[in-house]
């Protein structure tokens, strides 16, 4: 990568890093990026509203790659010192987003000076972190017959600047479960006369572990209780409402689903028994994230043609992507570049993404565009 192109994507990342903007929030992040690659090459622009993608052409008998960046951030403080420190109170690129679409600018400048062996398309998503982004951009494949994709995440934990892949499951399937219980509310000092659903919450609450631990499930399963929410601080009154929230996810969409039916089927029934009104919501839903054989190969070919330290992960990540919509439309591969074993993990305060990462991930792009059959 040019050193002046690498000083261009790092001054980015930075500049991004200043504005970070929650999911479907992005509209600075998206134009100053559009505006960037305007001012600075030649590629052709498609905005499509609450993203856009560039695009570079070779010719009508090359193959069409896709390259894939996301741009939200988080609502986490900005709670170390840096000088290129968030400005806006109570949000932060604490997952690195902010890297992530210097990454792919870094790249794009190198393709339009430098061409590339395939037609590239390079996708800028939003709304990563909510796992809607990628349902937004998924027509993409369609309408432009894109042959196979990549993304990348950088990742605490593993070796410093090692590449990272997996073939199958990479990401857990997941999704936010939100159930709320409606009976009736009476005077504390009698109870009876209402139908309070703390009780059923708590029989929920303890099922989880049982639910988890079910010899049906083709792989791993896991719920974990995010928020309770019962009554007020009426100390005269016996509540008649309550919610209760979780994240399920599951290695196998499949399993997912049977885990979701299992909490579903287990709270109606509490409902009947104690004269409960139940409903369910969800949101922040995520597939699993698949990654094909072939398209793992050409990672792995790609990191040892640069002689990069290559890592082959025995285990999908728990934690979900919305990459994986792109792959069950067309091949592809999601891969990692480590942080270091010991560097703070991703959505944390101390956590701020290694501007050295940029340049590595704009080689591996590089090298997978111009590989040809």
């Amino acid at each position: 990568m040019k050193q002046e192109n690498y000083k261009k994507a790092v001054a980015l990342r930075h500049e991004l890093h200043q504005h970070p903007e929650l999911s479907n929030e992005e509209t600075w992040t998206k134009q100053r990026l559009m505006g960037f690659l305007q001012e600075q090459t030649d590629l052709g622009i498609v905005d499509k509203g609450n993203w856009f993608y560039a695009v570079y052409r070779a010719g009508n008998d090359r193959p069409n790659m896709a390259f894939r960046t996301d741009f939200d951030a988080l609502p986490i403080e900005e709670a170390i010192e840096l000088p290129w420190a968030s400005k806006t109170p109570g949000k932060a690129h604490k997952c690195g987003h902010d890297g992530h679409a210097a990454t792919m600018i870094g790249f794009a400048l190198e393709v339009d000076q430098e061409g590339a062996a395939n037609n590239i398309f390079f996708l800028f998503q939003p709304a990563e972190e909510t796992g809607d982004g990628a349902i937004q951009c998924v027509g993409l494949i369609e309408d432009e017959q894109i042959d196979e994709i990549y993304g990348y995440h950088n990742f605490s934990g593993l070796p410093y600047q090692a590449i990272a892949a997996r073939e199958g499951t990479t990401h857990f399937a997941s999704k936010g479960m939100s159930i709320h219980f409606e009976g009736t509310p009476a005077h504390a000092s009698q109870p009876e006369d209402g139908q309070n659903p703390a009780l059923a919450i708590a029989r929920v609450v303890q099922a989880l572990s049982g639910f988890m631990e079910l010899k049906e499930y083709t792989g791993e399963v896991l719920a974990t209780v995010i928020q309770i929410a019962v009554g007020s601080e009426a100390f005269g009154i016996s509540p008649g409402a309550g919610d209760l929230k979780l994240t399920i996810r599951a290695y196998a969409e499949k399993d997912l689903d049977r885990l979701q039916a299992n909490v579903e089927t287990f709270a109606k029934e509490l409902s009947s028994q104690e004269q409960l009104q139940v409903t369910f919501a969800y949101q922040d839903e995520f597939p699993e994230t698949f990654n094909h054989k072939e398209n793992v190969g050409k990672v792995r070919q790609a990191a040892e043609s640069l002689g990069y330290e290559y890592t082959e992960l025995e285990k999908a990540y728990r934690g979900s992507e919305d990459f994986g919509h792109y792959t069950k439309h067309t091949k592809g591969a999601f891969f990692y570049i480590g942080n270091g074993e010991e560097y703070p993990q991703i959505h944390t305060s101390a956590y701020d993404y290694r501007d050295e990462n940029i340049l590595r991930g704009v080689e591996m792009f590089k090298a997978l565009a111009n590989m040809t059959d």
